[in-house]
């Protein structure tokens, strides 16, 4: 199930909109920002009990 989530970028500070896959459980993954380009470390963290989800982005080198 996909999911659309605001998280600002670790880079530039741009509010950008990701679509995270919160069906595939818990993950790291990186993805380009859209305004800046640099790639984003970003944390998936699934709560499998209520299928509640965080996202948490990171510079490429502190993710």
């Amino acid at each position: 199930m996909n999911e659309f989530t605001d998280i600002a970028c670790p880079y530039c500070g741009e509010i950008i909109e990701v679509v995270v896959d919160v069906s595939a459980g818990s993950q790291t993954y990186i993805e380009d920002c859209q305004v800046c380009c640099r790639p984003i470390t970003i944390r998936l963290t699934v709560d499998e009990g209520d299928e509640s989800f965080t996202v948490s982005a990171f510079t490429e080198n502190d993710g």
